[in-house]
């Protein structure tokens, strides 16, 4: 009659002890005995395998260097002024306190500019549209259209009312809807403003990408581009600014050359 093959001998080498329920490594795949069962026991391969691969994700993570903050980004995420690392939360130069910030108002004076020469000739406008319409209806028509405005609008509800601020957002050429009416809060940046109106729309953002034509906020009197790094209420506050409360901005891709977006008619029809 022939033997009954039973058990299997453990594969550490000064070991072979032959066990009858052997335990299989579900790192090596090998057979070991109760002893020798644990990787450190019989120094499995697999751990110096795994702890290699650890090692090189840790690698491919970019902490963020904004102060004491933790996170990380897969891909990097750099600052184009001051040229550091930071996570998607402190991209934005208000966000991080940007050392290079101050760099700016060369480029904010001359927006000023442009835009106190667009309001003189919009008041010019506004003269002669008002003796014939009367100041009193001008008015009138701007509450209603605001209160309509606030009727339709999409936003984050958790928002006290005295920090919403409404428009009707004109979106993207080629996009599904032409316009949607959405609110935001006054002291959001301008980045923070065009990050949730493009979730809001359901758009591609690769703001946080530098090759990518980036998501801009545009006002509709000249179509340049606000700056990311400014709050929505400093544009609200200055009065020669042609935005305010219940009025029209677009939203648009812009290239990294380009400041404003043409043909502002064609958004507005």
């Amino acid at each position: 009659m022939a033997e009954l093959a039973i058990g299997q001998h453990c594969g550490v080498e000064h070991c072979g002890q032959l066990d009858f329920l052997p335990f299989v490594c579900d790192g090596c795949s090998g057979v070991f005995c109760l002893q020798h069962r644990s990787r450190d026991s019989h120094g499995c391969s697999e751990v110096n395998i795994k702890s290699e691969s650890m090692k090189l994700d840790q690698q491919k993570s970019y902490p963020c260097t904004y102060k004491a903050c933790n996170g990380k980004e897969l891909l990097p995420v750099l600052c184009p002024f001051c040229k550091k690392q930071f996570c998607l939360r402190h991209r934005h130069q208000s966000d991080h306190e940007c050392e290079k910030l101050d760099t700016l108002k060369p480029r904010m004076a001359a927006t000023q500019k442009l835009v106190k020469d667009i309001i003189e000739s919009k008041k010019e406008e506004d003269v002669r549209s008002k003796r014939r319409k009367g100041a009193k209806n001008s008015e009138t028509a701007a509450k209603v259209a605001l209160m309509k405005l606030k009727m339709q609008a999409s936003g984050d509800k958790s928002l006290p009312q005295t920090e919403r601020i409404y428009f009707q957002v004109f979106l993207p050429k080629g996009s599904k809807e032409k316009r949607k009416p959405m609110f935001f809060c006054s002291k959001w940046s301008i980045g923070k403003v065009v990050d949730f109106a493009a979730c809001l729309a359901d758009l591609k953002n690769d703001n946080n990408k530098s090759t990518a034509k980036k998501l801009r906020l545009c006002h509709t009197a000249s179509g340049e581009a606000l700056p990311l790094d400014h709050t929505l209420a400093t544009w609200l506050s200055n009065q020669e600014c042609p935005l305010y409360n219940g009025g029209n901005i677009i939203l648009e891709y812009l290239g990294p050359e380009d400041q404003c977006v043409e043909d502002i008619n064609s958004y507005l029809e």
